[in-house]
């Protein structure tokens, strides 16, 4: 267990010993003398592995934030009123999205100079000097030697109307699955594009991860994508409009036609990931003397995105679970509101819990709504009952668990001399499920220019089709229909690590159950 976890469960015994209430005399004399004790622990121990580094640096804001949300309940309600939306940074292997999430934490406070001093200095050692910054995001050692992100990292970080969670998704194609867990909880993309010469072709030709991140985005259900072109102060770009504009150009005709409006949904911005340029405040003009636009801070704070039902019926797909003084289990509500003491389903096992505690980011909340990043202490059900892909769900209204159902897809690139036909094997990514399945049977095909069936019976497609078919799985899986929980409704087919179609459930079929 690592220093921030020890601490984080150490403060929820002292509150729930204390009715939930700290003194502050006493938190901050146990504060002081928590981090006396760290001090003393890392001047013994000179080896601290990064990640404990990391969680010394946060201890004190975590522990003060705790404090002032036990104490100060209306603040914390003050703090919930702010939107919150969850961004993920997609985009090719190398084009600076660590190294991006890492800047954007420095500047919006939430990383201490001695913490960039040290992994300067470390990157230095491993002489990756211009990697230091990505360190703020990839945490494992793996990451760092490689210099590639592996698991999607996460943070905060606010600004004056809304609070972020960054997804810092990985853009190696070995990873993809990882990936498209985080972009299935993202509002908001931001595609890093790197404008550094011969670096932009690599990602955007075929085989390249810049194609497969953004038509996987759109089917997972991020609306709204921000372009930043990155690395613009490379000796090769120098801020050059002009290769500003290539990638402009090149970028909006694919865009299009993987489902996005570019007038309504795409912005594109020029920024400098490892200098900082145009991210909190604008490029200066005599940097950049070409760019009026906003920086990348009032790009996001002007995104609207479409609001969710608080009123619902409650669904929240479970990514992650583990044992701490009971069951916990994190993801995102989906729909609904969910508050301390509910009583709910874990579908498709049909096992009712009781909520006993909510945590939204790092904070204990009494209710939270549609969007926000949850944990979730579980009581009636053990850890090991619970899988990813599994939803939490209101007991009125339980979403149907089904091994079939019917789906209308889009090929997007069979493998080399497949064809797609009844019988058709592949892995199916919904929401947080990952769950192997078949085409049984392909009952029409749709003309993409009508959008209407066409009349022929269909017994075969080739790449660009567009078709409806059953679908099935060996286990249940919890699933809706598109209309009505997009987020619910939409997947991906995948084989031999490469997106083959995209595609949204259309109807459940017979053998559901509820």
């Amino acid at each position: 267990m690592d220093i921030e976890e020890e601490i984080r469960s150490l403060q929820l015994d002292s509150a729930e010993e204390n009715n939930g209430v700290i003194k502050a005399e006493d938190a901050k004399t146990e504060e002081v003398e928590k981090l006396d004790r760290m001090e003393e622990d890392s001047k013994d121990d000179v080896n601290l592995n990064s990640t404990e580094v990391q969680a010394e640096s946060k201890v004190k804001d975590k522990e003060v934030s705790a404090l002032v949300d036990v104490e100060t309940p209306d603040e914390m309600e003050e703090d919930n009123r702010k939107r919150h939306l969850n961004v993920v940074s997609i985009g090719h292997v190398d084009a600076g999205k660590s190294t991006i999430g890492g800047q954007i934490l420095l500047l919006s406070g939430q990383v201490d100079d001695r913490t960039i001093q040290k992994y300067e200095k470390e990157a230095k050692e491993k002489s990756r000097e211009s990697w230091y910054m990505a360190y703020i995001m990839d945490t494992n050692e793996e990451e760092r030697i490689k210099g590639i992100t592996v698991e999607v990292g996460r943070a905060h970080f606010e600004t004056e109307t809304t609070r972020f969670t960054i997804l810092d998704a990985p853009g190696h194609k070995s990873y993809v699955p990882n990936m498209i867990s985080g972009a299935s909880q993202a509002d908001i993309g931001i595609l890093v594009i790197a404008a550094r010469k011969g670096e932009f072709e690599t990602g955007y030709e075929r085989g390249g991860q810049t194609r497969e991140h953004v038509q996987l985005a759109k089917t997972l259900g991020v609306s709204k994508l921000l372009v930043v072109v990155n690395k613009m102060d490379d000796p090769t770009v120098n801020w050059s409009k002009e290769r500003y504009d290539e990638i402009e150009a090149k970028m909006i005709p694919f865009l299009r036609s993987s489902g996005y409006n570019v007038k309504k949904d795409v912005q594109f911005l020029p920024i400098s990931g490892l200098l900082g340029a145009n991210m909190k405040t604008r490029v200066e003009k005599s940097v950049c003397p070409w760019w009026n636009g906003p920086c990348l801070f009032e790009a996001l704070d002007a995104i609207e995105v479409p609001p969710r039902d608080p009123k619902g019926p409650f669904r929240m797909p479970i990514i992650d679970k583990f044992k701490d003084m009971g069951t916990v289990v994190m993801g995102r509500a989906e729909s609904g509101t969910v508050t301390e003491g509910d009583s709910l389903l874990v579908m498709p096992n049909k096992t009712r819990v009781k909520v006993v505690a909510v945590y939204c980011d790092e904070n204990k909340v009494r209710r939270a709504g549609p969007g926000e990043n949850l944990r979730v202490r579980l009581s009636g059900i053990d850890d090991e009952d619970i899988l990813a892909g599994f939803v939490m769900s209101s007991v009125a209204k339980p979403i149907a668990s089904v091994t079939e159902f019917v789906a209308q897809l889009q090929i997007l690139e069979l493998l080399d001399n497949a064809i797609f036909t009844a019988g058709y094997k592949a892995v199916l990514h919904i929401h947080s499920v990952v769950e192997e399945c078949e085409i049984v049977e392909l009952l029409k095909q749709i003309d993409p220019k009508t959008k209407k069936p066409m009349k022929k019976k269909v017994l075969f497609v080739k790449n660009g089709a567009v078709i409806v078919c059953r679908v099935q799985v060996n286990n249940l899986i919890c699933i809706e229909k598109f209309t009505d929980f997009p987020q619910l409704g939409r997947f991906t087919l995948r084989t031999e690590g490469k997106t083959v179609a995209v595609g949204k459930v259309i109807d459940l079929s017979s053998g559901s159950t509820f």
